[in-house]
């Protein structure tokens, strides 16, 4: 059996862990052996010290010759691993200071590329649990997935909706729970109407502008009809589009992704729409991966690494979104004060 942990798959552990280090080992031992009777042993007392010295320059040599070679004959790993979590964005950090860290499309991006330029890395595993997210940066770690030179598995957890089914759908194969919430191909612009509290409160927008729908959506003053139009067309081109991407993706017809309505659906129904490929939890799609590969798997997590004050204030923006949740992050894509996502 397969697995990414050490516990549930031994054979993985000897080839990933065991075997490089024993090889390492043995290559780093032949080196200072034979330093030794080269420059100690076989030379007078007057040069011990530089034979010394010499052993220890040519041992730590051998040990990363060692390395190499242990790196070459067993591979550590064969399955490339990059996770999907919360809030699609180009960055990490979200809009709104506090506002919850979610996935950040350029880490993202970055791993997929690192893993796909890894000889190692035979098929790409991408766990998904997003809601969604800020449109093209999406589109980004879609197009990355669908570049990996080998077979993609897309993996959906608890959700797999809207901006995360669309990197779904650039994988070779969709699989989730029978409890997983997958789906919402749509797309949403809102706007904050301020208009009557500003009249309420004595203000008034006074917008200085070059081209007519330049200041279209500012929440300060009343949406004309011929300005909701506009808008409205943008999100209808942003839909077809999405639309377009799913159906080429998963080779299915437009008008079946449409009747979706962009709603959400739990696993077994999203397969019997042919939104999902199979059903089965994470040991299941090790085995389904094995399979594929004709060869037992082992599994390399690829996430960005963040310095010590990254993480600080990760930590720090959690916890005081603790205490304003409901504010909106402010996404890409804006229009004034239109905001767009998936």
């Amino acid at each position: 059996m397969s697995s990414s942990s050490s516990d549930d798959d031994p054979v993985g552990t000897v080839r990933g862990t065991v075997v490089p280090l024993l090889v390492t080992a043995l290559v780093a031992l032949v080196g200072v052996v034979a330093a030794w009777y080269v420059f100690v042993r076989s030379t007078d007392s007057l040069v011990d010290l530089l034979g010394f010295l010499v052993v220890a320059a040519v041992g730590l040599l051998a040990l990363w010759v060692g390395s190499r070679i242990a790196s070459s004959l067993v591979s550590p790993y064969n399955v490339a691993e990059v996770a999907v979590e919360g809030p699609i964005a180009r960055d990490q950090t979200g809009g709104v200071p506090g506002s919850p860290t979610g996935a950040g499309a350029d880490d993202v991006v970055e791993q997929i590329e690192l893993a796909d330029a890894d000889p190692a890395a035979e098929a790409l595993l991408v766990t998904l649990n997003t809601p969604g997210g800020e449109i093209v940066p999406s589109e980004d770690i879609r197009i990355a997935a669908e570049r990996f030179d080998g077979p993609t598995v897309a993996y959906a957890t608890d959700v797999c909706a809207s901006g995360g089914y669309d990197i779904a759908s650039g994988c070779d194969e969709i699989w989730a729970r029978e409890g997983s919430l997958v789906g919402s191909i749509g797309v949403i612009g809102s706007r904050v109407n301020a208009n009557d509290l500003a009249e309420r409160l004595g203000l008034s927008y006074e917008g200085f502008t070059a081209g007519e729908y330049k200041d279209a959506g500012t929440p300060l003053k009343e949406l004309r009809p011929d300005e909701r139009a506009y808008l409205q067309g943008i999100v209808d081109d942003y839909y077809d589009q999405f639309v377009e991407t799913v159906a080429e993706g998963r080779d299915m017809e437009p008008d079946a992704i449409e009747d979706t309505e962009a709603r959400v659906f739990l696993g077994g129904e999203a397969r019997e729409r042919g939104l999902v490929d199979e059903l089965g939890t994470r040991r299941a799609v090790t085995d389904a991966l094995e399979d594929r590969l004709g060869e037992p798997i082992a599994i390399r997590e690829f996430e960005p690494a963040h310095s010590l004050r990254e993480r600080v204030s990760f930590g720090a923006q959690r916890i005081t979104y603790a205490f304003g949740a409901g504010l909106a992050g402010a996404l890409d894509g804006d229009v004034a004060g239109l905001r767009f996502r998936r």
